[in-house]
């Protein structure tokens, strides 16, 4: 018997239809599986996409040799002649700008953009070293070092710099908004929020929203925001009167991602003082009341491997700061969704370098 073309095609409608479904039900069934499941029944899975950063000194002399905290969009389609399908914004650790490499794939070749996204002429912040008394740079001087490479304490505490960029796209705004730090004054980052209609130039807002490294998400009519060392904020509109909630992790918590799953919050996180520093995850259950939220359970993610992460070097306890040489540590996670498809972006050997990797969460 022949079928005519329309019940040909009506029939591979539907048997597509039915994959779909199968696709999504399965999806959704996983979906609802990770929102249950406690951290230490994870099962996690990592593949890196290249074995080697995508992000590295010599890709372009002018970004520099301290390269870290990765923060990864897709560009939206209201930008006009994007640079690329994907931006991705780093940093110096005491940089004066915001980077940005682009890309058509996320395994690249990436590309540098040389003039960054922000600078700290245009980011509010302190431009010029924070001022600091006789007495107060007496002591900051005489402060021991803490190692190889990290910064001198009267150097961390008076030079403007800008970091840890948490970049999203605003549908609901049609803008691209970046949360950013920098500093304030003499030992004190706290952080801003910039926003852009194409990603390539940003307006910074003058208002400052809270502490240092904001990772911000939105759920249920709110934005909130986690910071170091682990203190939460909300706000409505994601742009102003952030709210200081609850501090969810200890004072040794670094720096932090986060991926929400429904009523769930995966926290990709690294902690000061391991050896090697390495990505972590806790979940947060999102109760009602945020201000009874509690970070649970610990599990490792991810730790160098490979020599491009600085597995091959000497592993020493990570301090809190900088660290201008490459060193036996992963730092700085980021979390890219797409398509359901999870990634995980890192610093490299300290803080040498970006890596990419799929992450995959079965329980």
């Amino acid at each position: 018997m022949r079928l005519s073309r329309r019940r040909v095609l009506q029939a591979g409608l539907t048997l597509g239809g039915l994959a779909a479904t199968s696709r999504l039900t399965a999806a959704s069934a996983a979906l609802r599986a990770q929102t249950r499941c406690l951290v230490g029944d994870l099962n996690i899975e990592i593949r890196r996409l290249l074995d080697a950063p995508i992000i590295y000194p010599d890709l372009d002399g002018g970004i520099g040799t301290n390269i870290q905290g990765p923060s990864l969009i897709e560009v939206p389609d209201w930008v006009p002649r994007p640079l690329g399908r994907y931006y991705l914004y780093f940093a110096d650790h005491k940089g004066s700008y915001i980077r940005l490499a682009f890309a058509d794939e996320l395994d690249g070749p990436w590309s540098i953009h040389p003039p960054g996204a922000l600078d700290l002429d245009r980011s509010h912040f302190l431009a010029t070293p924070a001022p600091v008394s006789d007495e107060e740079r007496a002591r900051l001087e005489a402060a021991p070092s803490r190692g190889e490479g990290v910064p001198s304490a009267l150097f961390t505490a008076t030079q403007p710099h800008l970091a840890s960029p948490d970049v999203h796209v605003r549908r609901d705004r049609r803008q691209i908004v970046m949360y950013y730090h920098g500093l304030e004054g003499l030992s004190l980052q706290r952080t801003r929020v910039a926003t852009s209609p194409d990603g390539l130039r940003f307006t910074a807002r003058p208002e400052l929203l809270g502490r240092s490294y904001f990772r911000a998400f939105p759920y249920r009519g709110y934005w909130y925001a986690l910071s170091m060392p682990g203190v939460i904020y909300r706000s409505r509109d994601g742009l102003s009167g952030f709210e200081e909630g609850p501090t969810l992790f200890e004072p040794t918590m670094r720096h932090a991602a986060v991926l929400r799953r429904r009523n769930r919050l995966f926290v990709f996180w690294s902690n000061v003082g391991d050896n090697p520093e390495r990505i972590l995850l806790s979940t947060i259950e999102l109760s009602d009341d945020w201000r009874n939220w509690t970070a649970e359970g610990q599990r490792e993610v991810l730790r160098p491997e490979w020599a491009w992460e600085g597995a091959e070097l000497p592993r020493d306890p990570s301090v809190r700061d900088a660290i201008n040489i490459r060193v036996n540590q992963v730092r700085d996670p980021a979390i890219y969704v797409e398509n359901d498809r999870v990634y995980l972006l890192y610093s490299v050997a300290g803080e040498a370098g970006i890596g990419i990797a799929e992450l995959t969460l079965r329980c």
